[in-house]
């Protein structure tokens, strides 16, 4: 990030429930001039046209079909649209631009990575929000917080001045001494909560009670938690302790991210949870049939959404 920009310029991808949120926020604080969005002409016609709205107010953002290098670039849409973001993406970035995803699982950050050489990555954890996005409509009562770090000694001077960014725009975060732990913990939820309510066409309320779901998402966690241990990423039961404890805090009615995905007939990122399961378990000799009985289902039910 340039320390010469009197005015940071953000450029977020991804105009789901996570970028109009955090968008939303930097633009109140920092100036609309400071944030643009990102995305192809089709989309940003469709914005215009519909709006954009966030706890019923219109949302007035910059949008773009052409990037210029930013000094922040946020990656927030589904990880099944990832590789035509980075393509996107690709003018945006400099020796300069810190990258943040926002994105679920563990893999997004490796696989920008691969495919965009300049920049500079930082692990990022969107957690503890209960946006709802459901067509332009955003709601949310909780803006949550992010965690971020970095495995990465030579890249802690960028993840300072994001934390100062982040600070400055009112947005709360916490800087992880260890966020690749961090990150497999907040993965091994969604494995559990989100495949599990997607399946069951429920709410939180469905594995917040006793009963064959509960023991179901804390199955598929479970998996998780094994191949951590063969990975050594230090997730212990303790952490799946205190995520199934967080769960049952969330509003019963309210749904992960998977659900609100099958209520719009939209594929999901199955891929990204029970599917990278899938791939390590093959990799460190594991069974992990729980996951594969999700995949397999979830799979089914996007066949008969996208079909209908």
């Amino acid at each position: 990030m340039k320390q010469s920009s009197a005015t940071p310029s953000i450029t977020i991808i991804g105009m789901g429930a996570l970028g109009i949120l955090y968008g939303d926020i930097f633009t109140r604080k920092l100036g609309r001039e400071s944030v643009t969005f990102l995305a192809d002409k089709e989309r940003i016609h469709r914005y215009r046209t519909e709006g954009v709205l966030c706890n019923g107010n219109l949302c007035d953002f910059q949008m773009t079909t052409e990037a210029k290098p930013a000094d922040l670039l946020i990656f927030a849409v589904k990880g099944t649209s990832l590789e035509e973001s980075i393509e996107l993406a690709r003018p945006a970035v400099d020796e300069n631009t810190i990258i943040l995803s926002l994105l679920n699982g563990i893999s997004s950050e490796e696989i920008i990575a691969s495919e965009i050489k300049q920049g500079h990555i930082i692990h990022c954890i969107a957690q503890g929000m209960d946006a709802v996005k459901l067509g332009n409509k955003l709601t949310y009562a909780h803006a949550g917080e992010l965690r971020i770090g970095t495995p990465d000694v030579s890249k802690r001077p960028f993840l300072a001045q994001v934390e100062t960014l982040l600070c400055t725009a009112g947005i709360p975060c916490i800087v992880e001494e260890d966020i690749i732990h961090r990150l497999w913990g907040k993965w091994m939820l969604n494995v559990g909560v989100n495949q599990v309510v997607m399946v069951s066409e429920g709410t939180y309320k469905t594995v917040q009670e006793p009963g064959k779901q509960r023991d179901l998402m804390i199955a598929a966690m479970e998996e998780v938690l094994n191949l951590s241990i063969c990975a050594n990423t230090g997730v212990t039961r303790d952490d799946l302790d205190s995520y199934v404890a967080l769960i049952d805090t969330l509003n019963p009615d309210g749904m992960p991210s998977m659900r609100q995905d099958g209520i719009l007939k939209r594929r999901t990122e199955v891929d990204f949870f029970a599917g990278t399961v899938i791939t390590m378990a093959s990799k460190y000799g594991l069974d992990v049939p729980v996951n594969q009985m999700l995949y397999a289902r979830i799979k089914e039910m996007e066949a008969e959404m996208l079909h209908d």
